[in-house]
C-alpha cells in the first residue's frame, strides 16, 4: 500500500492571498507552489509506474491461469477418450468372458467329475468285479454300470479335447480385459495432471486479483497525487496571472511618472527659454535642460 500525501507539505493558496500579498511574497509563493507541483508531478509519475508494473504482472498471472485452463481442458478431453475407450473394452471383455460361461456351460465342464475321478471309479468297479463273487444280476447290473462310467468318461475326454477354443476365447477376454486396465490407468492419470492444473489456474487467479487490487490501490494514490499537481499548478498559474497584472500596473505606473516628469521638464524648459528671450543670463544647469528639451 502507497503512502498517502504528506498534506503539510502542501502549499496553501487563498484569493486574499491573491489580492494583498506584495510581489516579492508571490514571487515566493510562485516557487513554492512550482517545485510542489513539480514533487508531486514526479510523485504522480512513480505512482503510476508501479501501478502499470502491477497491472503488467496481473495479465501475467492471467496469462498463466489460462494456460494451466486450456492444458486441464485438454487433458480432460484426454480423459474422456480413455474413458469411453476403457468402457467400450470392458464391455467386449464382459461380453467374451459371457461367451466363455456359455461355451462351458454347453459343454458341461463347470459341472460334473473329472477324468481322474471316472477313471479312479471305474478302476474300483473293475477290481470288484474281479474280486469278489457276484450273482448273476450283480455282475450283469455290475457290468453295466462299469460301461456307463465308460461312456461318461470318453464323453467327458471329448468334450475336454474341445477347450481349445474355450481357452483362446479366454485368453482373448483377458488381453481385452488387461487392454481396459491399461486405459483406466491412464484415466486416473490424466485426472490427477487435469486436476493439478485445475489448482494451478485457480491459485493464478486468485494472484492475479491480489495483484490487481494491489494496483487499484497505487492507480487511486497516483489520482490522488496527480490532482494535488493540478492543484498546485493552477493556483501557481493564478499567482503567475497576478505578477503579470502587478507588473502591468507597475509598467503603466512608472509610465505615467515618466511621462509626468517629461511634461514637467517640458515646462521648466519652456520657462528657461522664455527667459532667455527676455534677456536674462542662463546658467549651466538652465543651458542643459533647454538642450535636453530640444529647444536650444
Amino acid at each position: 500500500m502507497a503512502d498517502s500525501i504528506d498534506e503539510s507539505k502542501n502549499v496553501p493558496l487563498t484569493d486574499e492571498d491573491l489580492e494583498t500579498d506584495n510581489k516579492g511574497k508571490l514571487i515566493k509563493l510562485a516557487g513554492q507552489l512550482r517545485d510542489r507541483r513539480n514533487d508531486l508531478n514526479q510523485m504522480a509519475s512513480e505512482r503510476a509506474s508501479k501501478r502499470d508494473e502491477l497491472n503488467a504482472e496481473t495479465r501475467e498471472k492471467v496469462d498463466e491461469a489460462q494456460h494451466h485452463r486450456e492444458k486441464r481442458d485438454e487433458l480432460n478431453e484426454q480423459v474422456q477418450e480413455h474413458k469411453q475407450q476403457r468402457n467400450e473394452l470392458n464391455a467386449e471383455a464382459n461380453e467374451l468372458f459371457s461367451e466363455v460361461d456359455e461355451a462351458k456351460s454347453e459343454m458341461d465342464l463347470d459341472g460334473g467329475k473329472s477324468l481322474d475321478q471316472l477313471e479312479e471309479e471305474i478302476e474300483e468297479l473293475e477290481f470288484k468285479q474281479q474280486t469278489e463273487v457276484l450273482s448273476a444280476e450283480d455282475e450283469r447290473e455290475l457290468i453295466e454300470k462299469i460301461e456307463s462310467k465308460r461312456e461318461q468318461y470318453e464323453t467327458r475326454k471329448e468334450k475336454m479335447q474341445d477347450t481349445g477354443d474355450i481357452e483362446s476365447l479366454k485368453e482373448e477376454a483377458q488381453e481385452v480385459r488387461s487392454e481396459a486396465s491399461r486405459h483406466h490407468q491412464k484415466v486416473t492419470e490424466l485426472a490427477d495432471e487435469a486436476q493439478e492444473h485445475h489448482n494451478q489456474m485457480i491459485e493464478a487467479y486468485r494472484e492475479a486479483d491480489d495483484i490487481r487490487d494491489e494496483a487499484d490501490e497505487w492507480h487511486e494514490k497516483f489520482v490522488e497525487a496527480q490532482e494535488a499537481a493540478d492543484r498546485h499548478h493552477e493556483d501557481f498559474v493564478r499567482v503567475q496571472k497576478r505578477l503579470r497584472e502587478l507588473d502591468k500596473k507597475e509598467e503603466e505606473a512608472e509610465k505615467a511618472e515618466r511621462a509626468a516628469e517629461q511634461e514637467e521638464a517640458r515646462r521648466e524648459a519652456e520657462e528657461i527659454y522664455e527667459a532667455f528671450q527676455n534677456g536674462e543670463t542662463l546658467d549651466t544647469e538652465d543651458l542643459m535642460k533647454l538642450q535636453k528639451s530640444g529647444l536650444l
